[in-house]
C-alpha cells in the first residue's frame, strides 16, 4: 500500500483493487443468453449499459474465458433479460460455473431469432450484435435493440459486496 498526502490509504491498479473497489458498486442484474450450437447458453452480468437511444444498442461485458463466450462470439442476436429481486436463485444459477443453467427449475422459451427468452422476468430484449470489442481479458459486445417487452411485475435485483439484494426504501 502506497500513503499519498490527501489520498488516505491507495494502492497500485491491480484485478484485486478493481474487484475491491465494485464490490462498492451496486449493480443491476441481468442475463445473457444466446441460441448455440450445442443448446443454449447464458450468463449473470453486471455490466449491462444503455449505450444509445437512437439506434437503441446496449452493451455488456463478458470474459473470453467464459463457457458462454464461443457460442456469444458467433451469435448473431443475443437476449438481455431485468431480474427481478424475486430471481436471486436463478442469478446464482447463471452466475454459477458448470451449473445446468436452463434446466429445472429455470423456466425459458425459444424466442425471436433463436433467442433463448426467461420467464418471469422484469423486462427482456432480443439484440443484434453489432460489434465485439476487444477490452483486456473481456469483451464488450454492443447490440442493436430489435424487440423486448418491459412489463414484468416487481422490483429489480441488485448485486452488492458480492450479494444479490433488493432495493431498500
Amino acid at each position: 500500500m502506497t500513503a499519498m498526502p490527501g489520498l488516505g490509504t491507495s494502492r497500485l491498479a491491480s484485478p484485486d483493487l478493481l474487484r475491491c473497489v465494485f464490490r462498492r458498486h451496486a449493480a443491476g442484474v441481468a442475463v445473457i443468453t444466446a441460441g448455440g450450437p450445442g443448446g443454449p447458453v447464458g450468463f449473470t452480468a453486471t455490466s449491462l449499459t444503455s449505450v444509445s437511444a437512437e439506434p437503441p444498442v446496449v452493451s455488456f461485458g463478458i470474459g473470453i474465458g467464459a463457457s458462454s463466450w464461443p457460442a456469444i462470439s458467433e451469435s448473431d442476436h443475443v437476449g438481455v433479460h431485468i431480474l427481478g429481486e424475486h430471481q436471486q436463485e436463478l442469478a446464482a444459477t447463471f452466475a454459477r460455473s458448470g451449473a445446468d443453467r436452463f434446466g429445472a427449475p429455470t423456466r425459458w422459451r425459444n424466442g425471436p431469432e433463436g433467442v433463448p427468452v426467461l420467464d418471469d422476468v422484469l423486462a427482456w430484449l432480443v439484440c443484434r450484435v453489432v460489434a465485439r470489442v476487444p477490452a483486456g481479458d473481456h469483451r464488450i459486445v454492443l447490440a442493436e435493440v430489435v424487440l423486448g417487452d418491459p412489463s414484468g411485475a416487481g422490483r429489480p435485483l441488485l448485486y452488492h459486496q458480492g450479494r444479490f439484494n433488493g432495493l431498500r426504501d
